[in-house]
């Protein structure tokens, strides 16, 4: 391939197809439509196949971004799906909701002096066209005797549970709700990511022989010591999240109308709420929704509202729009929408009719100071500029915290926030037991979650006793120094496996 530069790429990024926004904003038909075969090859002509990639280190699931763009500069497109499958078991899912412009796309060479690559995208054409075609890496597994229950199928359990299953691990993934993907499903409206493409992806894990256990709520069925002590697992990991919601605690919470974020869309894409009176579960959206918080959650629940038949939907945020924790182009959308934007805005009062539902919101202007522990000024409330304005419902979208079930169930050890306290290889106070994701952190990115569960899942086998060539040799040796693809350190090693009921038996006899 002939060396790129700055100067001979495309310069200008190629732009996403998408439904134009007074037709989208009442349908919840997927927003941005995908890249073409012709705008995949002109995008991925833009990436100077650097060779000291930045993008690599700025993946947290480390995808080897360069070499699957080349494969869709050749016309290898399988080959493409190959180098990202390798790393990431969610390309179609990852493409369309990770923030890239912050992670591989905010790294990229090609950005310092044009728009970066559109790495996201690309990876979506190609985990679209893996959907499409049928494609699948399903290696040769041979067992390794271990069983491992995974708490949670959303993208930390999801990750985990493959390279487990990989491994020649008996894998059971128990998930509280009545479908698998966790957030992916309940907490990501299916404009912006179609539950066929969750579906398609998750078949995988039972391509590679997971077992899948829904309706089933860990921590109340049965606890993480008797999954350990009476259910013959070997190992757990708990990726469950954190998807209680947060509230500010101000007058009128209890008020009719007033509702999480979590609520609204779970309600919406998991109990078909959007299809009343086909499905019983009404929201009574009533004419005027605010929403509470300016992060991609809150844009959801916005744009929710808005397709739901809201007459008009607000965002109150305290800070301005420079401080907006959404996605640019999440932000971009519900701006095109219609969502009215109040910034430098905060809530004191929901306010009542005389029945205790919502007939309004008491607002206090702010002003921004000194910069906080984040790193972002301070917001300063304007004394005497307290504001009323109309409204039917108002729904708070400020955060999330842990789900406290785990931690009152079992005796695992928590941290000051409630979050499940871990070691750098994310074992926990339990004997054999693993934990990662937002349950761990606290709510992140659905791609640092999958790299949490990859990181879990080599702690896993390292207890279990797994050789994991990508955690016992560093670096992995060449392939040339292998002998029948065994490392020098493996020459003299067997594999031995123990019948303990034939020794239990045989000393039974004794």
């Amino acid at each position: 391939m002939t060396p790129k530069t700055i100067r001979t790429i495309p310069q200008e990024r190629t732009p996403m197809p998408e439904q134009p926004a007074t037709e989208r904003s009442r349908n919840f038909s997927a927003v941005a439509l995908g890249y073409t075969l012709e705008n995949a090859r002109n995008e991925s002509d833009r990436c100077l196949m650097c060779d000291d990639p930045k993008c690599i280190a700025g993946c947290p699931v480390q995808v080897n971004i360069p070499a699957f763009i080349r494969k869709i500069c050749e016309g290898d497109y399988r080959g493409a799906y190959d180098v990202l499958s390798g790393d990431n078991l969610l390309p179609a899912i990852c493409g369309r909701v990770c923030p890239q412009e912050n992670q591989c796309e905010g790294v990229c060479t090609v950005g310092e002096s044009l728009e970066p690559v559109a790495v996201g995208r690309l990876e979506r054409w190609v985990g679209d066209l893996a959907i499409k075609k049928g494609w699948a890496n399903i290696p040769d597994i041979e067992p390794s005797g271990f069983r491992v229950g995974i708490v949670g199928s959303g993208p930390a359990g999801v990750a985990c549970a493959a390279d487990l299953a990989r491994a020649g691990c008996e894998v059971v993934i128990y998930e509280a709700l009545h479908a698998p993907g966790g957030v992916l499903r309940y907490g990501i409206p299916e404009f912006r990511l179609p539950n066929s493409v969750i579906d398609a992806e998750i078949s995988k894990l039972k391509d590679l022989g997971v077992k899948m256990e829904c309706n089933t709520l860990v921590g109340r069925l049965f606890t993480i010591e008797q999954m350990m002590n009476e259910m013959g697992f070997d190992a757990v990991f708990i990726g469950t999240g954190a998807g209680a919601p947060r509230f500010m605690g101000i007058p009128g919470e209890s008020l009719g109308g007033v509702m999480s974020a979590n609520e609204l869309l779970t309600r919406c894409n998991l109990m078909s709420a959007g299809k009343f009176p086909e499905f019983d579960t009404p929201l009574n959206l009533g004419r005027h929704v605010v929403v509470i918080g300016a992060g991609n959650t809150a844009m959801d629940a916005m744009r929710v509202s808005l397709r739901l038949g809201a007459a008009k939907v607000s965002c109150v945020y305290r800070r301005s729009e420079a401080e907006c924790p959404a996605r640019l182009e999440e932000l971009h959308h519900a701006q095109e929408e219609g969502v009215e934007f109040h910034w430098l805005t905060a809530p004191v009062e929901i306010l009542g009719d005389e029945h205790g539902n919502v007939r309004g919101l008491r607002n206090i202007r702010m002003e921004l100071g000194e910069p906080d522990a984040s790193g972002r000024r301070s917001p300063v409330p304007v004394e005497g500029s307290e504001q009323d304005f109309d409204a039917d419902m108002v729904v708070f979208a400020i955060g999330t915290k842990a789900n406290p079930i785990i931690g009152q169930t079992s005796s695992i050890r928590l941290n000051k926030r409630g979050y499940i306290a871990t070691d750098e290889n994310l074992g926990t106070s339990l004997a054999g037991v693993f934990a990662g994701g937002d349950i761990v952190t606290g709510a992140a990115t659905v791609i640092k979650a999958m790299g949490a569960g990859r990181k879990a899942a080599s702690g896993i086998k390292a207890y279990l006793g797994i050789v994991d060539t990508d955690s016992v040799y560093d670096p992995a040796p060449a392939v040339e120094d292998r002998v029948f693809g065994m490392a020098p350190e493996q020459k003299k090693l067997v594999r031995v496996r123990l019948d303990t009921a034939r020794q239990e038996a045989s000393h039974d006899t004794e």
